[in-house]
């Protein structure tokens, strides 16, 4: 007799999947391997304690600080820089790497591995092409924000347009396009802006093109050039100060009440900003003098060729010193408030042939054209560029 009786079933065998652990790398190294520490540096910090604090020994900090002072120099760590520890993955938890962000894209490393090592590197970056435009309600860095752009397009486009746009003075309705390109980091983060590739201005009226070409392929030297190969860049900038007004111009009549209306010709051209506001040499040349002396408090005068030369006073500081050579643009000195003056300005002085003039009334020297050789291949390079231009829409 069958007391009982169960049905059988066939026994299933449930098979358990594991998943591959997810490997992440960066900066070259596989992090699953280490123990990560992600921070960034303290006022205090030193490299020292960072690596003495998580279990590197002093021989090896010496060693770095002595012996690597050309790819990293461990004094030179800035507050605020992130950096990375890569940690031994053991009770220990000793820094094997220790990463030191300089910029968005550049870092160094320090391999603390068997024989220490020292090397600097950069992220991936992707460049992006994209396109802007705009329509100027007030001033260019407010129109730059309202259409979500980074506020380097501003400093860009007026370097681009430096010579021939005073954006201090930019008119309603005066309006732009750009052509440039994204930076993206490790493919997705983004960096920022990277070149503007072509630009177009309207001011009052007057249509400007400006388009980027590497004239010189050997030494990769690149400026920007208008529609007919004109180089937009001039022997002189418009101004030593970016985005100033003119408080007082070059007047030999001018006569001061506080003076008794006494006749003092002014034989500068005083452009006012805030105290710091960085001074630039408006064109290449050696710098001759560059002391305090009376009136003039801080200055700098350069000597541009056999025919100019340019002087910059009243400086807070003064950045170069005589027997340097200065490019157009570079920062010579900041607005200050030293010597004979009302108010922080730059009072800019210009001679020709060992005159003083008023630059606004001299017919200066442009810069050359691209050579007849090299045009056809130029214009060939940019006409994509304008009709991509032409076709965007404000």
């Amino acid at each position: 007799m069958i007391i009982g009786c169960e049905t059988a079933k066939d026994d299933i065998i449930e098979e358990e999947i594991v998943e591959a652990p997810i490997i992440v790398e960066e900066y070259g190294y596989v992090l699953n391997d280490f123990n990560v520490v992600r921070d960034t540096i303290r006022p205090g910090d030193t490299f020292g304690a960072i690596l003495d604090g998580n279990g590197v020994t002093q021989d090896k900090i010496f060693e770095v600080a002595n012996k690597f002072k050309d790819s990293f120099d461990v004094r030179r760590i800035v507050v605020g820089k992130p950096y990375v520890l890569l940690n031994a993955k053991d009770s220990t938890n000793t820094t094997q790497v220790f990463i030191y962000e300089k910029n968005k894209v550049d870092y160094a490393v320090v391999d603390l591995r068997d024989t220490v090592n020292c090397y600097n590197n950069k992220k991936p970056v992707r460049f992006e092409e994209r396109v802007a435009s705009g329509i100027i309600t007030s001033s260019l860095s407010e129109t730059m924000e309202e259409n979500n752009l980074s506020p380097l397009m501003t400093d860009r486009l007026a370097k681009i347009y430096a010579w021939t746009v005073n954006f201090f003075h930019l008119q309603p309705g005066d309006r732009f396009k750009v052509v440039y390109t994204q930076k993206y980091i490790s493919d997705t983060i983004p960096a920022g802006l990277d070149e503007i590739k072509a630009a177009y201005f309207e001011h009052r009226g007057k249509p400007l093109y400006a388009f980027n070409f590497e004239a010189d392929s050997i030494n990769k030297v690149s400026d920007y050039y208008d529609e007919e190969a004109n180089n937009l860049r001039r022997a002189f900038l418009k101004a030593p100060v970016k985005f100033s007004r003119i408080s007082s111009r070059y007047n030999l009549k001018r006569r001061i009440k506080y003076y008794g209306y006494k006749l003092r010709p002014h034989k500068g051209t005083d452009f006012a900003a805030p105290i710091g506001t960085p001074i630039l040499a408006t064109s290449d040349g050696i710098v001759t003098k560059s002391e305090r002396r009376g009136g003039n408090g801080n200055y700098v005068k350069i000597k541009h060729n056999a025919t100019y030369e340019t002087q910059y006073l009243h400086m807070q500081r003064r950045k170069v010193k005589v027997g340097d050579y200065v490019q157009q643009g570079d920062v010579i000195g900041w607005i200050g408030m030293t010597g004979n003056t009302g108010g922080p300005h730059v009072c800019y002085r210009f001679w020709k042939n060992g005159k003083q003039v008023d630059p606004f009334k001299e017919d200066l020297p442009l810069s050359k054209p691209l050579p007849a050789e090299i045009q056809p291949a130029y214009f060939e390079f940019i006409a994509p560029l304008r009709t991509q231009l032409d076709c965007i829409s404000f």
